[in-house]
């Protein structure tokens, strides 16, 4: 098993930074893939962005070129960087791995002002 503890949430205006972090309670060297997902206000939990064991990324069309996922196998854990953060950001954002089954996060919450 694997729990998951994100971090990092906050308010930021548009336009601003703000980067999450996702620790694993144990190694992720042999997690096969570990990402992001959001769920805004009435709307589907979607994916914003993943990254394999090998280091591939995939992104959500709706955040290529802002948001960069990163991992830091000696530490256990995940990032993500977001930049030039839209309203549209605005989402409870959920840490993901997959090692043989899925485990989530709790969840942080990313509000972005207009």
């Amino acid at each position: 098993q694997v729990q998951l503890v994100e971090s990092g949430g906050g308010l930021v205006q548009a336009g601003g930074s703000l980067r999450l972090s996702c620790a694993a309670s144990r190694s992720i060297f042999r997690i096969n893939a570990m990402g992001w997902h959001r769920q805004a206000p009435g709307k589907q939990r979607e994916l914003v962005a993943l990254i394999t064991r090998g280091g591939s990324t995939n992104y959500a069309d709706s955040v290529k070129g802002r948001f960069t996922i990163s991992r830091d196998n000696a530490k256990n854990t995940v990032y993500l960087q977001m930049n030039s953060r839209k309203p549209e950001d605005t989402a409870v954002y959920y840490c993901y791995a997959n090692g043989g089954s899925n485990y989530w996060g709790q969840g942080t919450q990313g509000t972005v002002s207009s």
